[in-house]
């Protein structure tokens, strides 16, 4: 079984015609009861989350029904649901609203994401921008590309190689150990720019698109990075985690830093967690 272009696009429409309907008219419209805490104040769900996820799955089920779709607030209401993964023939991985905190405080800043499983290796990434209404697509082996609903795409690309002190990234602390929270942030001068976007999915659009060089982040759950990641290696990119190791979607520790090439995956690991950390 393989995944194809033409497959990628059917999500790819899957993913828009569920923003159009489910998220774009909750977009700076939501109630206080709409907007509910899970973990923290920090971590939220809204209804725009819970029913585009709905709409996802079930259209991912009508187009691909012997797929397995694992949304993040099923999840949430569920872990086991992640336990297969590793052996699904087809799984579908969704983060309905990636972003979730933009999105409630009316920031247009987040996305919505879905990756394409195959016995735990990742062979199709999409990440809507439902503002600007289009899509960073990868297929795994077929590289990585920008499209627009009219049809036209441009290839993404990661940005070229620079020295540490050049590099301008996407750094998501916030899942640390409290002992290597001060690690990180201490060492952040040594880079040239660190931000944190509060979005997974326009950080890994960055990064794939050359308009930074890296991104750290602190936790790995797969609706966040399985996408991004293969967009990211589609377009040129290195990932690791934390400890060097590989990147796949059933890891659910480790960190991961992404960056433009192996070397400066390990001159960004060297200054941000340096050896005694």
């Amino acid at each position: 079984m393989t995944f194809s272009r033409a497959d990628a696009l059917a999500v790819a429409e899957i993913l828009r015609k569920a923003a159009q309907a489910e998220i774009l008219p909750r977009f700076r419209n939501l109630s206080a009861g709409a907007i509910r805490t899970k973990t923290s104040e920090l971590d939220l769900v809204t209804d725009a989350d819970e029913a585009a996820e709905r709409v996802m799955g079930a259209e991912l089920l009508r187009v691909f029904p012997r797929a397995v779709v694992i949304g993040e607030e099923g999840v949430s209401r569920d872990p086991r649901l992640l336990d297969g993964l590793g052996d699904a023939e087809l799984a579908f991985i969704l983060d309905p609203v990636d972003g979730t905190l933009n999105f409630a405080s009316g920031l247009p800043l987040f996305g919505v994401m879905a990756s394409a499983v195959m016995k735990g290796e990742v062979v199709c990434g999409v990440i809507l921008d439902p503002i600007s209404d289009d899509w960073a697509i990868g297929v795994r082996g077929e590289g990585a590309w920008l499209q627009r609903p009219d049809g036209s795409t441009r290839p993404l690309n990661v940005a070229s190689a620079v020295p540490l002190s050049q590099m301008a990234g996407n750094v998501s602390w916030r899942y640390l150990p409290e002992a290597l929270r001060p690690v990180v942030s201490g060492h952040l001068p040594r880079v040239a720019m660190a931000a944190d976007l509060r979005c997974a999915a326009h950080t890994y659009r960055q990064i794939a698109s050359g308009h930074l060089h890296f991104a750290f982040s602190s936790s790995v759950m797969p609706w966040d990075h399985a996408a991004g990641w293969l967009i990211h290696r589609e377009a040129g990119g290195y990932s690791a985690h934390f400890d060097g190791s590989p990147y796949r979607p059933v890891n659910r520790g480790g960190g991961l830093i992404s960056a433009p090439d192996k070397d400066s995956w390990q001159a960004l690991r060297d200054a941000l967690l340096p050896p005694q950390a």
